[in-house]
């Protein structure tokens, strides 16, 4: 069995990484050493990334720019952790995670919009959106949330609404985060086997499931109406989580040219196999009756 000692003697100094791992495949199974290998690779490569999101947002503070990040996909395809990560080392004063319960009545009376203008990014701000205004376009028609004149009514001011957006210099980030209906179930599965977690399930999510086609259908449709070029679609495959999570942090990374940029030294370009912009012939995750 593997001792703590040997993990301690790793990190002292005392033994160098050729011999700790020849220590590893004594004392486990491959699989297990290579689950292992794979989580300590992660953590590397995201402690790397997160130094490099902290230079970004320095570099955002003090050119007062504005940027804001939109996570949208299906139920526990990930977006929360994903978020969680890029958020927890940066300054709270300058970033802000957005999370917005369902509408008040005063706010089922305003123009769709404004309750998101409200929190769009100030100077010098980045801003993740966990779901966001697109709530609109998959949820709420699928769940019975809004009517086909609201719908409609949508689909048609979106790509003004984040036009505008874009003329007024706010840069808008929007990742789809794609998973199959087998590995939603396992995570719902999972989820409410654990008592931390049960909190995360609710009837919607199950419905999610039941109603997977009609989801995919409305999907497609918020895709092809949605996508310009000002505001495109980034679709990241997240049945991998912590590839998702990496992957998405570099997109971002990506699209900024900071200073310091490349200092941790790993590679900012995402991978192509993970992080897709979106395409009418993309092969996606979460397709019908998958």
């Amino acid at each position: 069995m593997l001792a703590l000692e040997d993990f301690k003697d790793f990190e002292s100094g005392k033994i160098d990484k050729k011999e700790f791992l020849k220590i590893l495949k004594s004392k486990v199974s491959e699989d297990r050493l290579n689950t292992i290998l794979y989580n300590v690779e992660y953590e590397d490569q995201l402690v790397k990334l997160q130094a490099e999101l902290v230079n970004l947002q320095k570099w955002v503070t003090k050119h007062k720019k504005r940027v804001c990040v939109i996570f949208e996909g299906r139920d526990a395809a990930g977006k929360g952790g994903s978020i969680r990560r890029m958020a927890e080392h940066l300054n709270p004063r300058s970033r802000r995670i957005v999370a917005l319960s369902k509408p008040t009545e005063v706010e089922q009376g305003q123009w769709y919009f404004r309750r998101y203008i409200k929190e769009m990014p100030n100077p010098g701000e980045i801003v993740f959106f966990d779901r966001s205004w697109y709530n609109r376009a998959v949820v709420e028609p699928v769940m019975g949330f809004c009517n086909k004149q609201q719908y409609d009514k949508f689909m048609i001011q979106v790509p003004e609404f984040e036009h505008m957006l874009y003329e007024d210099g706010i840069v808008l980030i929007k990742f789809w985060f794609s998973v199959t209906k087998k590995e939603q179930l396992k995570r719902f599965e999972s989820r409410l086997a654990n008592p931390l977690k049960k909190w995360k399930f609710s009837p919607v999510d199950q419905e999610g499931q039941n109603k997977w086609n009609e989801y995919t259908d409305y999907k497609e449709l918020m895709f092809v109406n949605t996508h310009t070029t000002y505001s495109p679609w980034i679709i990241i495959k997240t049945n991998n989580k912590k590839e998702a999570r990496l992957e998405s942090i570099r997109y971002v990374l990506s699209k900024f040219d900071y200073e310091g940029k490349g200092d941790s030294g790993t590679t900012l370009l995402p991978d192509p196999n993970i992080v897709q912009r979106y395409h009418r012939t993309l092969k996606q995750l979460d397709t019908h009756g998958e």
